[in-house]
């Protein structure tokens, strides 16, 4: 597991190995989501990037939003 700290002034280094694996460049921007004290970055993707990610997605299997939790 890769670990960071944080800088004086509040910024963070992504660790190489992790910004190779997810092919991060500079300036690309994250999204910084923080659920039940556990801090999640995500990269944003242009929306061109996500065309034919849910090719092949059953479509039977969808709940409806009465059903969910």
């Amino acid at each position: 597991m890769a670990t960071t700290t944080i800088s004086p002034k509040f910024q963070i280094v992504i660790p190489k190995d992790v910004r190779e694996k997810l092919h991060l460049c500079p300036q690309q921007r994250l999204q910084v989501v923080e659920k039940g004290g556990v801090i999640t970055l995500v990269p944003e993707m242009p929306l061109k990037e996500l065309k034919g990610a849910l090719k092949g997605m059953a479509k039977s299997a969808i709940r409806e939003k009465k059903d969910r939790l």
